[in-house]
């Protein structure tokens, strides 16, 4: 049973049942329904297709639909792990919100019960099947381990998560495959009478933990970058290493293995040259297999006669450090970890913006309203994300109704400090010039050190909570995250971290203002107010 606090009891008390406004009504007796189908991979970063300009992986399927979509390049997770990115994705809500820190409810951290607030019936499941009347299936990754209506609120229903291979059904699978399979059974068993919404949760490609080879690809695909060289990113450097906080070395690790997570998946997968060139060629491999599975879902569709009435997303639920930083896998905020690939293949899409990339802000909150729009819903306004199709939609870019004339409270009305802000995040005609990120952990700092950080396009601003240790990188000059401004040192007395007396007045003037509208961004994401964007 989901907690219920202040905010939930209000928002049952004052939310409009949602429902398809008149207008959108009208429209649909005009014109089918779309349907929807969610391609949605596992630790899968932006730059891992060819359409971003990776010379080595192979995806033409995807890079076919980059060209007869928009692919985004600034589009980020708002925090890098599985479950609280699928949480996510199912609610339109930050993780300050939905409240998922943990894999399953039940589980007690720091004397702090750990669950899943947001109502079952407010699911994109519950509300594209109930209230849209789609057609609703979920084949792959769910990601989360309890129910959240999961039978009840779908048509179809298989969670597949964990494994590489595993024997089923009399015979081995490839999970990959199995994915592929799944779906492909939902198509063709779905009602012509309905639109559909399909969520194909890929579990590749995210390595199986515990296994020493990490990633296994399908047989078939072992030919494949057998004669490619993965190029070694510039900031996998025992330097860059050194550069990370004091708290990813603990003094009682010091020495060739360390209690970082990142760094023991590090030694893993990427401590020799050898051992990079393999993992990386079988991380691809599984990328281009989720490539080829997208081109037969696609085919199928056009086989019907509905791909050309289909809204197709590409995405993925967090980045992936390939050594960069001395480190492997996610959670932190730099850009290997919060930056994932987007592509949107949308039927209402102007022409004008077909075969383009777009360098917006755009998250993975805006994921469940960019779909419930999609089928004629209002989001809930409990919600905190956007419809991204304003931004290749000319007729809403025209009129200036990013939120859609949504009953919302913007956040520069509200909050004096951003009035005359250059960086409006919640600005109802223009959209998001920066974002809150966030990370949690419960167990050992030591492990995964939790973390946030304000981002834009020019600057980032890192905290890290657990050691109240802050860090500033300028995007522009430094991509690799490798200079911190800051450069701090230790004060004489006591033990507080404080920037360098060579830091300069414009850096602090930067420092300054950011962290002000770091704690401004911070404040809403963790407000129990019921109508925020951000």
């Amino acid at each position: 049973r989901p907690i219920i606090n202040n905010r939930t009891l209000n928002a049952l008390e004052k939310r409009k049942t949602t429902q398809i406004s008149k207008k959108d009504k009208d429209s649909n007796q005009k014109q089918k329904p779309l349907n929807v189908l969610l391609l949605y991979a596992d630790d899968w970063r932006f730059d891992t297709l060819g359409a971003a300009g990776n010379a080595v992986v192979k995806t033409p399927i995807l890079d076919q639909l980059a060209r007869e979509g928009v692919r985004f390049t600034e589009n980020c997770v708002t925090t890098s792990i599985c479950w609280i990115s699928r949480a996510t994705l199912y609610t339109g809500m930050y993780l300050a919100r939905h409240k998922f820190e943990m894999l399953a409810t039940g589980r007690t951290v720091n004397d702090k019960p750990m669950g899943w607030e947001p109502l079952t019936n407010e699911t994109i499941y519950a509300l594209m099947k109930h209230q849209a009347g789609y057609h609703v299936g979920h084949a792959g990754k769910l990601g989360l381990r309890l129910d959240i209506g999961n039978r009840q609120n779908t048509d179809y229903f298989v969670n597949e998560d964990g494994w590489h291979y595993k024997k089923m059904f009399g015979r081995v699978w490839h999970i990959t495959e199995k994915n592929t399979h799944d779906a492909m059974q939902f198509l063709k068993s779905r009602p012509r009478t309905k639109p559909f919404f399909l969520n194909v949760a890929y579990f590749a490609t995210h390595a199986v933990d515990g296994n020493p080879a990490q990633y296994l690809p399908m047989k078939d695909s072992m030919k494949m970058y057998t004669n490619d060289t993965v190029p070694i990113p510039a900031t996998a450097t025992d330097e860059a290493w050194k550069k990370m906080p004091y708290f990813f070395r603990p003094y009682k690790y010091f020495g060739p293995y360390y209690k970082n997570e990142g760094r023991t998946r590090w030694k893993w997968r990427y401590d020799t040259q050898d051992k990079h060139q393999t993992m990386m060629k079988n991380y691809y491999r599984m990328a281009t297999e989720v490539d080829t599975s997208v081109g037969t879902l696609l085919k199928e569709l056009e086989e019907q006669g509905v791909l050309n009435n289909t809204l197709v997303i590409f995405t993925t639920d967090n980045g992936n450090f390939h050594a960069e930083h001395g480190l492997a896998d996610k959670w932190y905020p730099h850009q290997e970890s919060i930056k994932v690939p987007l592509i949107i293949k949308d039927p209402r899409m102007d022409p004008e913006y077909v075969g383009t990339t777009n360098d917006d802000f755009t998250l993975n909150i805006d994921l469940a309203p960019t779909i419930l729009k999609a089928a004629g819903l209002e989001p809930l306004s409990t919600m905190m994300g956007r419809d991204m199709s304003d931004l290749y939609r000319k007729e809403k870019n025209a009129e200036g109704r990013y939120l859609h004339a949504r009953e919302r409270r913007y956040l520069e009305n509200n909050n004096p400090s951003s009035s005359n802000s250059k960086y409006h995040t919640g600005n109802s005609s223009n959209w998001r010039t920066e974002f809150f990120y966030h990370h949690p952990m419960h167990t050992d700092r030591d492990f995964i050190p939790a973390s946030e950080a304000l981002v834009r396009k020019d600057y980032k601003y890192m905290y890290w909570p657990d050691f109240d240790y802050e860090e500033l990188f300028d995007l522009r000059n430094d991509p690799g995250e490798v200079h911190d401004l800051l450069k701090q040192s230790k004060k004489n007395k006591g033990s507080e971290w404080v920037a360098g007396d060579d830091v300069t007045d414009q850096v602090r003037d930067i420092l300054e203002e950011m962290r002000e509208r770091f704690k401004d961004l911070k404040d809403w994401a963790h407000s129990d107010e019921e109508a925020i964007i951000l």
